[in-house]
């Protein structure tokens, strides 16, 4: 099944080692298998309950280090071992022992079994290394060269990050995204180029964790549904499948050319059907027209109505360019979720609060940068600073279109010696903002992560109408569409004309999922 948003080129390619390059994954369960049946047997006796490979290994042990797996596996069973030390025996009874112990198992069983490639992955791979195409391989296990070169498979990869690499540089294990950041980073490659191939859950979380534009699971064995609960993009069961979706990857489209997001109304419900709908959308531009002073862009009554009413069947976010408190004093409705500065700072239900950590370093730094660029445009008239707690928008919309160079150069100016901030372009409107990997795209899917709303029985839909929102919309897994045009090309599916037709599209999705309640 392929996602509608993945990159529009392949620049790398991070793979997994244990079930998706090698079938050490085989060996690696009966290793685990036989070395907790053991020890299961010596501490709970004859009748103990033994390791299940197809339930135990995958939920607890597949895809994470050797001792998470021994720790996550033990307290399955509400056992509990002492962490124990790195000079421990296999036979000491501990974390550490018993991970020991498993290893020798698996070496054991390596030596006598030899290691098998899947002859999909060496195909794709050869064909991949002829196209260009950057290669990494990611494991959790400490052995992962001793199989790539058993396997004689090492050199097809340019970045090799392992147990090993991952311990001496104290970078996190799965589910934590680190080591496919890591990988990446060595292979000098783009976040939004850059594509991951996984069989693990806990693998399929990390890489969109991580804001990779798509997760491929490999379901060799029927994991499908497993695999897109978890995130996964794309599943397919042999890597040879991948051949013909890479050729027709997503490439941004002309606004013109999308149907027409009410005509084609009854196709987006096909795509949602058997699936829960969950609502993002932007607010200048969006739910409400864009004007000439930003803080006279208020709700009209009937929107507010309308977005109450929808609010009550679906799971709704606003994800925008203001400021968090901003944002919520112009909507002022209850039971929804606020993304505000781009996502920087989400507020929502239930305690929902979070604020990008990296961000809050660079406070200080646009504390600074505001006082100069007031200093350096006052004299340019129509032109508004705005201070957004992670972001300093510059409005020139009431500007002479002769001047509109001066305030662009102003701000070019202020930011000079400034390499911690960067630019972004809206709709009359330039923005000095943290130089972060961090925008809408990552706080949506952010936020379907922690609301455990990423499974494959959620469908989301993005609404938006500025440049800004090309990062939601290309992240976004699910129906995206544009409102109006913002001049570029886009990753939306669909298009709206205007504010209007926005809540005609609301008004009719309200009416069809009353009429399937």
């Amino acid at each position: 099944m392929m996602s509608k948003k993945v990159p529009p080129t392949i620049q790398a390619i991070i793979l997994d080692m244990d079930g998706v390059i090698t079938d050490s994954a085989r060996l690696h369960a009966n290793a685990w298998k036989q070395m907790f049946d053991e020890y299961l047997e010596k501490v709970q006796g004859k009748n103990f309950d033994p390791l299940d490979i197809g339930k135990d290994y995958k939920r607890f042990i597949d895809g994470v280090s050797r001792h998470d797996g021994v720790r996550a596996f033990l307290e399955s069973r509400q056992l509990a071992l002492t962490e124990g030390n790195p000079e421990d025996d296999p036979e000491v009874d501990s974390i550490v022992g018993l991970g020991k112990r498993k290893n020798n198992i698996f070496l054991d069983l390596m030596e006598k079994e030899g290691v098998d490639v899947f002859p999909d992955t060496l195909e794709m791979v050869k064909k991949w290394k002829k196209e260009g195409i950057k290669l990494a391989v990611i494991s959790a296990s400490r052995n992962c060269r001793r199989i790539l070169e058993a396997a004689d498979m090492l050199y097809w990869f340019d970045v090799r990050i392992d147990g090993e690499i991952a311990r001496e540089q104290e970078i996190p294990g799965k589910p934590a995204p680190d080591v496919f950041i890591k990988a990446m980073e060595n292979l000098n490659a783009d976040l939004d180029r850059t594509l991951i191939i996984e069989d693990a859950i806990a693998g399929i979380k990390a890489g969109k964790k991580g804001g990779f534009s798509a997760v491929v699971g490999v379901a060799r064995n029927g994991e499908d549904e497993a695999l897109r609960n978890a995130g996964a993009d794309i599943v397919v069961h042999e890597l040879t499948e991948l051949e013909n979706i890479m050729e027709t990857l997503k490439k941004p489209w002309e606004t013109a050319t999308l149907p027409h997001a009410l005509e084609s109304f009854q196709d987006i419900i096909t795509d949602i059907e058997g699936k829960r709908p969950v609502l993002f959308f932007d607010y200048d531009g969006t739910l409400t027209p864009i004007v000439e002073d930003p803080n006279a862009a208020e709700l009209a009554p009937d929107s507010k109505k309308i977005i109450q009413r929808l609010s009550d069947q679906f799971t709704i976010a606003i994800i925008s360019g203001r400021g968090l408190a901003d944002l919520k004093s112009k909507v002022k409705l209850q039971g929804l979720i606020y993304a505000g500065s781009h996502g920087f700072e989400i507020s929502g239900p239930n305690g929902l609060e979070m604020q990008y950590e990296p961000g809050k370093e660079i406070l200080p730094i646009l504390d600074k940068v505001e006082k100069k660029l007031k200093k350096r445009i006052e004299a340019i008239d129509g032109c508004e600073v705005e201070r957004k707690k992670y972001a300093i928008a510059v409005h020139y919309r009431r500007v002479e279109a002769g001047k509109v160079a001066e305030v662009e150069n102003a701000v070019e100016e202020v930011l000079d010696g400034q390499p911690r901030l960067k630019i972004g372009k809206g709709k009359k409107i330039l923005e000095l903002k943290p130089d972060l990997d961090w925008h809408k795209g990552h706080a949506l899917n952010w936020l379907l992560d922690e609301l455990d709303l990423a499974g494959a029985q959620y469908h989301p839909i993005f609404i938006g109408d500025d440049i800004t929102d090309e990062d939601a919309l290309k992240a976004l897994n699910g129906t995206g569409i544009l409102v109006g045009s913002h001049g570029q090309k886009t990753y939306a599916d669909y298009r709206l004309k205007d504010t209007g037709e926005v809540y005609g599209f609301l008004e009719e999705l309200g009416k069809w999922d009353k009429g399937n309640s």
